[in-house]
């Protein structure tokens, strides 16, 4: 009798339950990467949400407030309300813009820095391991895969940033 774990799934004709697995792949998988950002979250009494708000900002010096909503696609106020908790806490700072002085830009202080590198670190050493462990091959199906599940909007800001030769490119 053939081992069922290590049989080759035809990717063009998945099962319910290959879906499923998937699924559940991904909630596991999701937890365990926010397990530990969490608890260090819970120490300044932030939420995820302050931690996707520092990874962007942190990923995008000077990013508007209106592109930050694009990514996050969350309500105003409900970035209002992070936002001044970020700032007021002196993790986040919000310059006028130079040609539109109505836009609110955003970076992150020497301290949101800190705590952006504590928040990642084990993310980063996570996907580190994973990615060795898988080999280049299934980094990049893992990397397809992951494109593929998102909108065309978000899917775009992806398309320009990686170089032939695997570098990153800064949009914008």
């Amino acid at each position: 009798m053939a081992d069922i774990s290590t049989r080759k799934v035809n990717p063009l004709f998945l099962r319910e339950e290959e879906l499923r697995q998937g699924m559940e792949l991904l909630f596991y998988a999701y937890r365990d990467f926010t397990a530990e950002a969490d608890l260090l979250l819970e120490q300044y009494n932030f939420g995820r949400a302050h931690h996707r708000v520092i990874h962007f900002v942190s990923r995008n010096p000077g990013i508007n407030v209106s592109d930050l909503l694009a990514i996050l696609q969350i309500t105003k106020q409900s970035l209002s309300r992070v936002l001044s908790q970020l700032v007021r806490d002196g993790f986040i700072e919000q310059k006028t813009g130079i040609q539109d002085r109505r836009q609110r830009l955003l970076t992150v202080t020497e301290k949101g820095e800190e705590l952006e590198r504590k928040l990642s670190e084990n993310q980063r050493t996570l996907i580190a391991n994973a990615y060795r462990e898988a080999g280049a091959e299934a980094v990049e199906g893992f990397r397809k895969v992951m494109l593929g599940m998102l909108g065309a909007s978000d899917r775009a800001r992806f398309d320009d940033e990686f170089l032939p030769n695997g570098l990153r490119r800064r949009l914008g």
